[in-house]
C-alpha cells in the first residue's frame, strides 16, 4: 500500500524540463478540454484526501505537468495567466481516449481548489467559461475548520499569534482585502487567504454566488465528517456525480491531518455560538442535516 501512495508524488523536475513542458501544454491548449468538475472547498476540510481518492480511479487523469498535484489556482491567483494557460493543465482529447481505451471506461478531468468557494469573483468566472461544470463542496464544522486552517498557518511560519489573539486579528488583518479582489481583477490576496479563520466559516454567503449562477444539480454538497466517518459511501457520491463508474481504490487514508492540543474551551464556546445561526441558514438553505448545524 505505501507503494501506492508514494504514486501521487511527482518526481522532481529540472528548470528547464519544467519550462518545456509549460510551454508544451500552452502550446497544445486548444486540443486540451475544460475540466468536467471542480472541487471548490472548502479548506481544511478533506479536498486533498478527496482528490488523492479520485487520482486512484483509472478513469481521473493527473494534471499536467505532473508537479501540479491538485490545482491550478486559476479562478484565484492565476487569473492573469489567461485560459490557454488554465487548459494546458489538462489532458488533450487524444489523451483523454487513450487513458479511456485503457480501462475501459470514462474519462473525467478536474482539479480542487478550496480558495475557489470564497474567491468573491470565482463564481462567475467558472460559470462564464464553464456553465456545465460539476461542483464539489465540503464542508466541516467551521470551529474545527477554523482551528485546523490555524494550525496549517501556524505549522507554516505564516502565524505568529496563537489562536485566540489570530481570531481577535482577524477583521484589521483583512479590512478592505475582499474590496481590492473586486475591483482589481488581477489582485491576490494573502490576508483573505491565510488569515480568514472565521470569515471563512460563513459558508452560506460564500455558496450564495455559486447557487445563484449554476443549477442546483451541478454541485454536490458533502460533509466532511461523512467523508471521514464513512470514506467509501462518499466516494461513491463523488463518483457517480461526476459521472465515473464504481471503483475501489484501495484504502481511505486522511491526508494533511495535523495533530496538535485541544482548543481552548473558552474559545470553542465563543466560535459555537458565533457560527450557530450562520450554520442553521445555510442547513435551511440546503436541506442538508450537518451534525453540527445546531
Amino acid at each position: 500500500m505505501k507503494d501506492r501512495v508514494k504514486e501521487l508524488t511527482p518526481a522532481p523536475v529540472t528548470g528547464g524540463l519544467k519550462r518545456a513542458l509549460v510551454r508544451y501544454g500552452q502550446a497544445t491548449a486548444s486540443r486540451r478540454p475544460l475540466p468536467d468538475f471542480l472541487i471548490i472547498g472548502t479548506k481544511r476540510g478533506g479536498t486533498t484526501s478527496l482528490w488523492n481518492y479520485l487520482l486512484r480511479h483509472p478513469g481521473v487523469p493527473h494534471l499536467f505537468p505532473a508537479w501540479n498535484t491538485k490545482t491550478s489556482h486559476y479562478f484565484e491567483e492565476n487569473w492573469p495567466r489567461g485560459v490557454d494557460w488554465y487548459r494546458s493543465h489538462f489532458p488533450t482529447e487524444r489523451q483523454r481516449a487513450a487513458q479511456s481505451d485503457r480501462y475501459g471506461g470514462p474519462v473525467r478531468a478536474g482539479e480542487a481548489a478550496p480558495l475557489y468557494m470564497f474567491h468573491p469573483l470565482a463564481p462567475q468566472r467558472v460559470h462564464e467559461l464553464m456553465p456545465r461544470v460539476r461542483l464539489i463542496v465540503l464542508l466541516r464544522d467551521p470551529v474545527e475548520r477554523a482551528y485546523s486552517h490555524w494550525k496549517e498557518r501556524r505549522t507554516e511560519g505564516h502565524e505568529p499569534l496563537d489562536f485566540a489573539a489570530a481570531l481577535a486579528a482577524e477583521p484589521a488583518r483583512t479590512a478592505g482585502e475582499r474590496g481590492r479582489l473586486i475591483a482589481d481583477e488581477n489582485y491576490f490576496s494573502e490576508p483573505y487567504d491565510w488569515h480568514t479563520y472565521r470569515a471563512r466559516g460563513r459558508y452560506l454567503e460564500h455558496l450564495e454566488p455559486w447557487l445563484d449562477r449554476f443549477e442546483r444539480g451541478q454541485l454536490l454538497v458533502l460533509p466532511s465528517e461523512s467523508l471521514y466517518r464513512e470514506p467509501a459511501a462518499s466516494y461513491r457520491r463523488v463518483l457517480e456525480f461526476v459521472g465515473l463508474p464504481h471503483f475501489d481504490p484501495g484504502e481511505f487514508r486522511v491526508y494533511n491531518d495535523r495533530r496538535s492540543a485541544p482548543m481552548d474551551p473558552a474559545v470553542r464556546a465563543e466560535l459555537t455560538e458565533y457560527f450557530r445561526p450562520y450554520n442553521r441558514a445555510l442547513a435551511e438553505r440546503l436541506g442538508i442535516d450537518f451534525d453540527w448545524a445546531s
